[in-house]
């Protein structure tokens, strides 16, 4: 278990547990990953609302930061996530 003995004994939602791990599994040396919520709704088999209340969650108990991403034209992309 290891890394994860905070998040579980934190007792969070297990949406929130799911995400928190998918982001985890895709994050780079630094902790930072940019999936899409459509990407991690359809890996993980869960709703895109799903998904959008677990990052909420995790943003607000501390467990990961937001930060937008912006392509060249002024769009938006994804986010990009970084584990806290």
């Amino acid at each position: 278990m290891g890394y994860f003995n905070a998040l579980y004994a934190a007792e969070l939602p297990h949406r929130d547990v799911a995400v928190y791990m998918y982001l985890k599994h895709r994050a780079n040396a630094e902790g930072r990953c940019w999936p899409s919520v459509r990407t991690i709704a359809k890996d993980l088999s869960l709703s895109r609302a799903t998904v959008q209340r677990a990052l909420r969650e995790l943003q607000q108990g501390g467990w990961i930061a937001a930060e937008p991403r912006w392509r060249e034209n002024g769009s938006c992309t994804s986010n990009s996530y970084r584990l806290l």
